[in-house]
């Protein structure tokens, strides 16, 4: 139990349902729907496209999602692949042929067609019991009489402003500034979208004026994408992956999502006594800053559009983990596996619901960077996200942009399970930095015996592209001993990630717990 004289949140209670997220209008949302009859299903995602509104930077109606779910009465997890491919008319050789060696982040090219909303179409008709009209209700409120700011928005607000462009500078900021704590933010357009969805089902985004006016938006800033490529948009289901640490089972999201990712740090992380160091000590953060450079080379290596992912087996064999383990020098500090491909972002929303029936939702939801592509529709408003910047425009490479491809996706949702039983579905925003986070966060419990809240509470430090970012919940002495190791320590500009859990007792409690680095909470009844 905290020390209630420090600062600090309690875990949340209840027996009938709960939902974690990273919004309170959004949890409340969630907790209504399953008063109201809804199940878990139904309730993520009406809480999920809410978040669109409540926090439009970090995710919205032109964005991409992954759901791990485990239906009522079964122990068995289901997947489901909500991320949008590139137009057909993308190609990384004339990209090359324009001088650039990355993929642009701020432009059409990074513009990949919306999964999301097909997605959420699929699931309230195969899993949900309310329908698309009640399930979206709440998100039409909000998005038409509008959402107030909530600090943290308004903090990421303010940092991606300058970014916008042309009609996203008109929906998303006012008087040409960035919205401010308190101030109200509606997206009505977005609202008869969301109208035309819940009476049209996934035609009403993928078809007809809606994505005509995607099209067209895209189509007059340079945009190969074509009315075809929103028409053939699909969801798919998939079968998770899955990877044991010390009594519990990890579930991830499938390629291409890094979910993989997290698997293998925690097999890396296994070949060391994890427990015996100090939880917030220089010698833990060494040696899973060492396992984070190593797993996410083999990401990058590995990781790319389902079709093209062809050694996944090897990245997740213990032989791979064991070896990669023997790498890592206790006393020193390695230089960078390899640069890192993909672009760095903290923006993603994450959403966790469990129902009287104990379906457990594990859903995250996202536009990539913050506001995405910093583009938005011209009549509707529809912010695009700028997934294509996941590609790699290396030839030859697996993760290669093209036309109908996937790009390696960072955003990951999670569950444990424990002998066979689904015990917590859970999920860490923060771009890169998600596996790392889903390997601190079953660490903290498994090997320290911290409840989900702790776990999430306590500091974090991650390894990548821009140094060892160690948050100031760490002591000056920790950061003194990893620089000595030979780590460029800095002070990271925003908190690393956010969090969100739900832990199913045996005797039937629920367990919320949600992250302080965000404006969220967990709600029960």
């Amino acid at each position: 139990m905290r020390d209630f004289q420090m600062p600090g949140r309690s875990a949340v209670y209840a027996a009938n349902g709960m939902c974690a997220t990273s919004h309170p209008l959004a949890a409340g949302a969630a907790i209504d729907v399953l008063k109201a009859g809804g199940n878990a299903m139904d309730a993520a995602i009406a809480g999920a496209v809410l978040l669109g509104f409540c926090e439009p930077q970090m995710t919205g109606l032109g964005g991409d999602c992954f759901v791990l779910f485990k239906p009522a009465g079964s122990e068995d997890i289901h997947a489901i692949n909500g991320s949008g491919r590139a137009p057909k008319g993308l190609s990384a050789a004339e990209l090359r042929a324009q001088g650039l060696t990355a993929m642009p982040l701020y432009a059409p090219e990074a513009v990949t067609i919306p999964g999301a909303v097909d997605a959420f179409c699929r699931l309230s008709a195969d899993w949900g019991r309310i329908g698309l009209a009640d399930t979206l209700a709440p998100a039409i409120h909000y998005a038409e009489k509008g959402v107030p700011v909530a600090p943290r928005v308004a903090k990421d607000w303010a940092e991606a402003a300058h970014l916008l462009q042309g009609r996203a500078r008109e929906t998303l900021l006012k008087d040409g500034k960035a919205l401010t704590l308190g101030q109200i933010f509606c997206a009505p357009g977005q609202a008869e979208v969301l109208r035309r969805i819940a009476k049209e089902g996934r035609a009403g985004s993928y078809e007809g004026e809606v994505a005509q006016d995607m099209v067209a938006s895209l189509n007059a800033l340079g945009g190969t994408h074509s009315l075809e490529d929103f028409a053939t948009t699909s969801s798919e289901y998939v079968s998770p992956v899955s990877g044991p640490y010390k009594g519990v089972d990890l579930f991830e999201h499938p390629p291409n999502g890094q979910g993989a990712t997290a698997i293998l740090m925690l097999k890396i992380l296994s070949q060391f006594d994890i427990a015996a160091m100090d939880p917030f000590g220089a010698e833990r953060a060494h040696i899973e800053a060492e396992a984070t450079k190593l797993a996410y080379d083999a990401r990058n290596r590995f990781i790319a559009d389902p079709d093209q992912t062809t050694r996944l087996a090897h990245m997740l064999s213990p032989d791979t983990a064991a070896k990669l383990a023997a790498l890592i020098d206790p006393k020193r500090a390695m230089a960078a596996a390899a640069p890192l491909t993909e672009a760095v972002h903290k923006d993603t929303i994450y959403i966790t619901v469990v129902d009287k029936d104990r379906m457990a939702v594990s859903l995250i939801y996202s536009i990539y960077h913050s506001f995405g592509a910093c583009l938005a529709s011209d009549k509707f408003g529809i912010n695009f996200q700028n997934r294509g910047a996941g590609f790699t425009l290396q030839e030859g490479h697996p993760n290669e942009a093209a036309g109908g491809k996937r790009p390696m996706h960072t955003i990951i949702p999670a569950m444990i399970a424990e002998q066979g039983r689904v015990t917590m579905p859970f999920g860490v925003m923060g771009g890169a930095y998600q596996p790392c986070g889903h390997a601190r966060f079953i660490s903290n419990m498994v090997d320290f015996g911290m409840d989900p809240q702790s776990a999430m509470d306590a500091p974090r430090s991650f390894s990548g592209i821009n140094g060892m970012e160690v948050e100031r919940g760490y002591s000056e002495k920790v950061r003194a001993d990893l620089a000595a190791l030979g780590h460029d320590v800095i002070t990271p500009v925003v908190p690393l990630g956010g969090s969100q859990a739900i832990k199913l007792h045996a005797d039937g409690l629920l367990e919320g717990a949600s992250d302080p680095r965000k404006d969220g909470c967990a709600l029960g009844y």
